[in-house]
């Protein structure tokens, strides 16, 4: 059924056609107040301001659509759905114990050298079966696909043997198939060592590249290749020799870069071409100048600099220095229980110093171009698919970061029907 959206308040990052957004651009917000939209199988047919409807009616003949529905928007804001560009939806237990652990003082790789953090997502995954984890996971994208995100991309890693890795992705690729946004899935079984293979490294990633790779491969369940390039977990030399296999597999490579450390990911993701580098916590001017001259995104995850009370990412740096930055929430049990885009883009306002209208061209055009769905999502162009959040009454944009407490959400619309 075609639908026009009439009495828009605002109509947020309207634009006739887009590109990845870098420095200044990204605070460069298009908005159209007192808007109308219309929506054609789905997708965006137009959009203008309410005074021009009869125009647009005479070229179009909208209001001749008997077909049509009328939703009035009673003066809310509509905006693109989040794009979330790098979560872990898909694990079989939450870490609270560990958060305690954390108030007492321990430190992330305190926790994870006794067998806590990775590993410990790790063991009780591979003893959850594949249904269960799915139910799970799919109950989790419920609710954030009610929070705002109309895209995610999901990754493995917490399998650690070829039999659970394979199993996560699995489930990966059913949420793909049961769920109506898209979905992109990502490997990463390079996420950190197991037990077993902590004096055999090589061992461990000759099993990733002979074992877990073909299999990946045969039933087509990965659209991307990643690994944790950090000291304590992959090296620079070892992060590349997984991210070539994936190549030659043909997987595109994301890496968690630079969390805890300068770690050489940066320049190695800019090296291979990476669609994005994630975390970025620790930076210094190489890796900016670096990620800056590259196509290479930064994705920004400040939630997990939030939980584990780590420094921020240096938004301001990033932005100044002309690298193109998208947000994502970085949704895992241990580092950021949390896949509310909502937060995510009020914690870059509040401790990154971001505009209202950077985060959202963070979240919404540049997180889909680092997950490649910029050609459906991110916008409101036509053409796209009528992915969109409709707030509640809000005075302005900007009270969205301002009044982060507080729900504002109250419909979203995925392929131009409301989400139930």
């Amino acid at each position: 059924m075609n639908t026009l959206i009439t009495n828009i308040k605002h109509l947020v990052n309207v634009r006739e056609e887009h590109t990845l957004l870098r420095g200044k651009a990204l605070a460069e917000l298009p908005i159209i107040e007192k808007a109308f939209l219309y929506i054609k199988d789905g997708r965006i047919d137009s959009f203008g301001k309410m005074d021009d409807l009869e125009i647009t009616n005479n070229e179009q003949g909208i209001l001749n659509d008997e077909s049509r529905n009328v939703i009035d928007a009673a003066g809310a804001t509509i905006l693109p759905t989040y794009c979330d560009s790098h979560t872990h939806l898909v694990f079989a237990a939450s870490r609270e114990s560990e958060f305690v652990d954390k108030l007492k003082g321990l430190t992330y790789a305190e926790i994870a050298a006794k067998g806590g953090g990775i590993l410990n997502s790790a063991n009780k995954l591979q003893q959850t079966i594949e249904n269960d984890l799915y139910n799970l996971a799919a109950e989790r994208l419920k609710k954030l696909i009610k929070l705002g995100s109309g895209a995610i991309e999901i990754k493995s890693g917490y399998g650690l043997t070829v039999e659970a890795e394979i199993k996560m992705l699995r489930v990966i690729k059913r949420l793909k198939e049961t769920f109506p946004i898209p979905i992109k899935s990502t490997f990463l079984g390079a996420h950190a060592f197991p037990i077993e293979y902590k004096e055999k490294k090589q061992d461990y990633i000759d099993l990733i590249i002979n074992e877990m790779l073909p299999a990946i491969e045969k039933e087509q369940l990965a659209d991307y290749i990643d690994a944790f390039c950090e000291e304590g977990f992959f090296t620079v030399e070892q992060t590349e020799q997984v991210c070539l296999a994936g190549i030659e597999k043909g997987l595109k490579v994301k890496i968690h870069a630079n969390q805890l450390h300068v770690s050489g990911g940066v320049e190695l993701g800019v090296k291979l071409n990476a669609l994005s580098v994630d975390h970025l916590e620790a930076m210094d001017i190489n890796s900016i100048q670096s990620l800056a001259n590259s196509n290479t995104i930064g994705t920004l995850l400040p939630t997990a600099a939030f939980f584990l009370r780590m420094q921020y990412q240096p938004a301001r740096q990033l932005i100044d220095a002309g690298c193109a930055i998208a947000l994502a929430s970085d949704f895992n049990p241990g580092s950021s229980p949390s896949g509310n885009m909502n937060f995510v883009n009020a914690l870059s306002c509040i401790q990154m110093k971001m505009l209202p209208e950077e985060v959202i061209n963070a979240s919404t055009l540049n997180g889909a171009y680092a997950m490649e769905v910029e050609n459906d999502l991110g916008s409101i162009t036509k053409g796209k698919l009528a992915n969109l959040i409709f707030t509640k009454p809000i005075p302005s944009l900007s009270y969205m970061p301002y009044s982060f407490g507080e729900n504002l959400i109250d419909k979203v619309m995925i392929n131009g029907e409301f989400y139930e």
